[in-house]
């Protein structure tokens, strides 16, 4: 079933176009995530879905009726969609008990479990201006559930949060639409909390929609440098570069630029006298191995070109020859020229 359907919307303030044939299908209960560098669309986006902004030309259904602007209604907003902003703020002088209260329409039982769901049964005989960043998130995400809400709009959830209180929410962001079955649409700039959660990504570019589709394509085989750097550190070898690769496993000199993730690239350290780059690697060496946590990127010059590897632990250091190589199917010549 088609929960959200956008066809061709467009919105433009003073000599600025913010939204340029926006069209995007939601199924019901499927992940969607926007991506986008800052200033690309995604928030005017999700508050023309939501019924907060009124678009200059297009359409929006949700639940096949034409979702109304904040023109059309009293009182802005479509009672079947909740969206919280990256800038919620909670009331002052409250309990967040008594807060949540004023908006709760269900049995206790029921909004005990969505308390419990968010993580903040400890907080509610707080008053609001007790409660963390990361808390005061949950706070209001549990706010907009106890409404019932089919759709959930997520603006930025996890901005200017430390690890611990966004690791939290993105557990509560998955129990929400595993447990309650409410479809959530989620903008964020942060690759990592889009690639691991959703099932389709859009990705915006000055207004304007430059790819979609399944996170593992969106990484891998970007249309566009722009696209490419939104999702993490990547390698680009210029065509008139490749003949120096042109031994390596896919490589093609078609007169498009060679794309490839650092993750995809196999760096081996010669052993002893054993030369083992054969016809499928190109020596190298080391520059410097910056340190990732659970990985090292080490960069390479190889082939007149500098290049970004992933290692697993610390064998290689900066100094060592190393030979470079791929799997065939690791290189992508897709990129917009």
């Amino acid at each position: 079933m088609d929960l959200v359907k956008v066809s061709g919307i467009r919105k433009q303030e003073g000599d600025r176009v913010i939204l340029e044939g926006i069209s995007l299908v939601q199924k019901e209960f499927r992940r969607i995530a926007l991506a986008g560098e800052s200033g690309a669309g995604k928030t005017t986006l999700l508050k023309s879905i939501g019924g907060l902004v009124q678009p200059d030309a297009g359409e929006i259904l949700y639940k096949g009726e034409r979702v109304k602007g904040p023109l059309e209604r009293l009182i802005p907003g479509h009672p079947g969609i909740a969206y919280l902003s990256q800038h919620f703020e909670l009331r002052n002088n409250y309990r967040v008990e008594d807060l949540l209260q004023i908006t709760n329409n269900l049995p206790e039982a029921e909004a005990a479990a969505i308390y419990e769901l968010c993580r903040i049964r400890h907080l509610l005989q707080r008053k609001t201006d007790q409660v963390s960043g990361g808390e005061r998130q949950r706070i209001g995400l549990a706010r907009l559930l106890i409404s019932s809400p089919g759709l959930l709009l997520l603006d930025e959830p996890f901005s200017n949060l430390d690890p611990i209180h966004k690791a939290l929410l993105k557990e509560v962001i998955g129990d929400v639409g595993e447990k309650l079955k409410i479809s959530c649409l989620l903008a964020s700039h942060d690759p990592l909390d889009t690639l691991s959660w959703a099932e389709e990504i859009i990705v915006l570019k000055e207004g304007r929609i430059v790819q979609k589709g399944p996170p593992e394509e969106i990484y891998g085989r970007p249309v566009s440098e722009y696209v490419g750097a939104l999702f993490g550190s990547y390698n680009l070898i210029r065509p008139e570069d490749l003949k120096q690769f042109i031994h390596l496993p896919g490589v093609a000199m078609n007169g498009n630029p060679l794309f490839i993730r650092p993750g995809n690239i196999k760096l081996t350290k010669r052993k002893g006298q054993e030369n083992i780059a054969g016809e499928q690697a190109l020596k190298g060496i080391v520059d410097r191995l910056l340190f990732f946590g659970n990985y090292y990127e080490a960069e390479v010059t190889a082939g007149g070109c500098r290049i970004r590897a992933s290692v697993g632990d610390r064998s290689i250091h900066a100094g060592d020859i190393v030979y470079v190589s791929w799997p065939a199917d690791a290189p992508w010549y897709g990129l917009n020229r």
